[in-house]
């Protein structure tokens, strides 16, 4: 009879610690990367508030307002120009004329006279379709570009002797660009309603504008969306002149 314990089936396994204190230490030495990483890029500014992080939308009204105070600016020291100008500074009465006849053409001064007022706006938020016209689309209920273009074009063929969109004069050079419903204009941005003002006869300008062939097919969207369509006749408005810089600029091929 053997003398030695009974023992259990199968071999005993031995299990060692020092696996399973690796594997710790290895996370927590992650962790504390991870901390360090996060505290080198923060660099102890608060990254919620940090002015890399603001909207786009932000950013482009905090320009535009910018740029309102440029023009500002510009409008005064031009007003100041002017007023030195006025000294005599031997021109003759020919070359005064020439000049005043180009200042009006390029939009720098002011003009009064009959006005029709064109004001144009998105259709409202629940918008539907009117009974015999198809559901709309996104597209379908904001303004574009082209319909803001067409009305400013029509204006001008209906003999417009000035034009005033938003609080903006027109010039030669401007030019009535939109991204999404939002219309960027010289340097500015707005939001819908727009609207367009132009100095001239009323009666001309008004069928200007029902002769135009894309105005005719926006009509279509006023009908069938709700989109926004004003047309206002006043007596007497003035229209300041432009008040920004007329200097094109274009591309050099560096030397």
């Amino acid at each position: 009879m053997s003398n030695s314990a009974d023992f259990p089936e199968g071999p005993v396994r031995h299990v060692s610690r020092w696996p399973v204190r690796g594997l710790t230490a290895a996370v927590f030495a992650l962790a504390g990367l991870i901390f360090v990483t996060s505290a080198n890029t923060a660099k102890g500014t608060d990254i919620r508030t940090d002015s890399s992080l603001l909207k786009l939308s932000d950013l482009i009204h905090q320009r535009s307002q910018g740029n309102a105070d440029l023009n500002e600016s510009t409008a005064a020291l031009r007003e100041e120009i002017d007023t030195l100008a006025q000294r005599d500074d031997g021109s003759t009465r020919a070359e005064d004329a020439k000049l005043s006849a180009l200042e009006k053409a390029a939009g720098t001064t002011e003009v009064t006279g009959e006005a029709l007022g064109v004001t144009l706006d998105d259709a409202p938020p629940d918008a539907t379709a009117n009974p015999g016209y198809p559901e709309p689309q996104p597209n379908d209920l904001v303004i574009h570009q082209q319909d803001l273009q067409a009305v400013v074009n029509a204006l001008w063929q209906g003999g417009a002797r000035g034009i005033q969109v938003m609080d903006q004069r027109l010039i030669s050079t401007s030019a009535v660009r939109c991204v999404g419903n939002t219309l960027i204009l010289q340097g500015r941005v707005y939001s819908p309603p727009y609207k367009v003002t132009a100095v001239g006869d009323a009666d001309k300008l008004r069928r200007a504008l029902s002769d135009s062939k894309a105005i005719q097919n926006y009509q279509l969207y006023v009908k069938a969306y709700g989109l926004g369509w004003k047309v206002d006749k006043d007596d007497r408005v003035t229209l300041p002149g432009y008040s920004g810089t007329v200097d094109l600029h274009y591309a050099e091929p560096a030397e």
